[in-house]
């Protein structure tokens, strides 16, 4: 008997586009079949998109999903895939309400379906608002191999749907991921999975799917981990990617079991499937990006998909030869490619010589569309006029170049990108109606110390390859400033960047309280002045354009705070 080639489609989706979807996963079927697969398996939701939010609410949409599933199993019959088992996440809905689904489908017809039983409510997840929980175990048959099959989380809580599989008898679990993105995510999954997987002493195959989707990254990563918790194979991060496993069967089953206590068992044995000139195909490792790597391709992917999926051709951003400025650019660049990036330069009476021959230069190695629109005159106006001084006086020089790059956008199409990090989002240091105008933030997500960090190791990486460094290092060395009055620096506000970001990665990523943090070693009164700042700055965050989330706890659908809250606990005069 021939090993079971498996196929796991590393597919990138658009969020209620049946139709693409459908059709992208016909070909990548094709790709499959004549690469030799007799199970082809794609990414949770794969029909629909992932995550379709109140989409899943929409009986006509459940609706659709279902008819474009009965459509879609016969489309692969007709291009000559028939004969394959093909498993694809998709949204299904009965009389208790909608389903996070897999249907696994062959001969032109859906055989067999599973519906997710653990339902995420954490973080960016919100599946219990939409979704009813599954009772039920799919277990298909095929060259004596018997295939179950989960979706997601099913494999991240213990217990459940994975060890009722390994109650029931399975040979391998075939898992359907929507698994986003974050710092160090892909190490934690394979953990996950080589728990899960020597839990019941079966293979686990893991399809993820890859691409953005709103604030969302995808990185695809797909693998196959063995019941040992070796690695059989392993797709790259942010490409669509076919990864090839071939998986015997096993020598010592383990016996069917009747029944299990909680659930039905829906067992489907099919034909054997034999492939012409069939020859074991070589394991494919792919490489294991660099920290920094892994982060740039999310926010790359991040920002492409935005565009793209939106029907954007073009973007524009406001380059002030400043670091934050410099590396959404760069991401716009290799997102988009140069001609599709438009840098305008805004100097006001404050602005620096460097901050124009800075940005001049990054637009010089680059090729970006550049232009030069002076603001002194428009402050002028309204500082004239309104009599304003102090904080009013340099936010208007903000306020006047988010004007000026929206008036733009209006003109030409283009979209802006807001170039803010996620230091200066949680402490306020951005400018409603300013430099908080746009439609996407690409670093908002990004704390302030690794902006520095990525646009070292993406000079680095384009010189290793014997490109031009696109960042100027001028713009990487010189001290942060806004440029809002004459000598202002970031530091004259807020600590040195190091130290705002290890504050802020314990309030907003852990939810750790003042007391802890000044436990662990930082000065109370610079403790209790951040996280003042970071409360009375809700409001403004909920106003700022969405980001790609690439950090542990992003802003927005992450870290859902009251912007009324009246809750603090580092308030009282006396404790500082």
């Amino acid at each position: 008997m021939q090993a079971l080639r498996l196929a796991l489609a590393q597919t990138n989706s658009v969020v209620g586009d049946l139709t693409a979807n459908s059709a992208a996963i016909v070909e990548w079927t094709v790709r499959a079949a004549h690469d030799g697969a007799n199970v082809v398996v794609f990414p949770e939701m794969a029909l629909t998109g992932y995550p379709v939010e109140d989409l899943a609410l929409r009986p006509s949409f459940a609706a659709a999903s279902a008819l474009a599933l009965t459509e879609l199993a016969a489309a692969l019959d007709a291009a000559g895939c028939g004969d394959r088992i093909v498993v694809v996440g998709y949204l299904d809905r009965d009389a208790k309400g909608s389903r996070n689904s897999a249907a696994v489908i062959v001969d032109g017809r859906v055989t067999t379906r599973y519906d997710k039983h653990s339902l995420p409510t954490y973080r960016v997840f919100d599946e219990a608002r939409y979704f009813a929980p599954g009772s039920r175990l799919s277990i298909v048959e095929v060259n004596e191999v018997r295939l179950g099959v989960v979706v997601c989380e099913d494999i991240w809580q213990s217990g459940g749907s994975v060890a009722a599989y390994g109650a029931a008898g399975v040979d391998m679990l075939l898992c359907l991921n929507a698994s986003p993105f974050e710092q160090g995510k892909d190490e934690v999954r394979h953990s996950v999975a080589a728990r899960r997987a020597t839990e019941i002493g079966v293979p686990i195959a893991y399809v993820n799917v890859v691409g953005g989707q709103d604030e969302l990254v995808f990185d695809g990563a797909s693998f196959v981990t063995g019941p040992d918790g070796s690695t059989w194979g392993r797709s790259p991060q942010f490409v669509e990617h076919l990864l090839i496993v071939d998986v015997d069967a096993p020598t010592d089953p383990r016996p069917n079991a009747e029944a299990v206590p909680g659930w039905s068992i829906d067992r489907v044995p099919l034909p054997d499937v034999a492939i012409t000139g069939w020859q074991r195909a070589e394991p494919f490792l792919s490489d294991v990006a660099c920290a920094e790597e892994q982060v740039w391709g999310a926010l790359v992917t991040g920002l492409r998909d935005y565009v793209h999926k939106n029907g954007f051709r073009s973007v524009a951003l406001g380059l002030s030869g400043g670091i934050d400025s410099a590396v959404v650019a760069a991401i716009a660049i290799d997102a988009l490619g140069s001609d599709a990036v438009h840098a305008v330069a805004m100097p006001s009476t404050y602005s620096s010589g460097h901050s124009r021959t800075d940005a001049e230069d990054l637009a010089s190695r680059t090729g970006i569309h550049f232009r030069v629109e002076p603001i002194a005159d428009m402050v002028a106006c309204f500082v004239d006029q309104l009599h304003l001084t102090g904080l009013a006086e340099e936010n208007i020089q903000a306020r006047c170049r988010g004007m000026t790059l929206m008036a733009l956008s209006n003109t030409f199409g283009h979209l802006v990108l807001a170039t803010g990090n996620k230091s200066e989002l949680a402490v306020g240091y951005s400018t409603i109606y300013g430099d908080a105008v746009g439609g996407f933030a690409p670093i908002k997500d990004v704390p302030k110390s690794l902006v520095w960090e990525l646009a070292r190791w993406r000079n680095k990486s384009a010189a290793d390859r014997g490109d031009i460094p696109p960042i100027p290092e001028s713009s990487i060395d010189k001290p942060p400033s806004a440029e809002l009055r004459p000598g202002q620096l970031d530091t004259d506000s807020l600590p040195d960047y190091d130290e705002l970001d290890a504050i802020l990665f314990r309030y907003v990523d852990n939810d750790q309280g003042y007391d802890d943090i000044v436990a662990a070693g930082f000065d109370a009164v610079v403790v209790a002045d951040i996280l003042r700042k970071v409360d009375a700055s809700e409001y403004k965050r909920r106003q700022y354009p969405i980001g790609s989330k690439v950090t542990s706890r992003a802003f927005g659908r992450d870290r859902r705070m009251p912007i009324t809250n009246g809750w603090r606990d580092y308030a009282a005069p006396d404790r500082l």
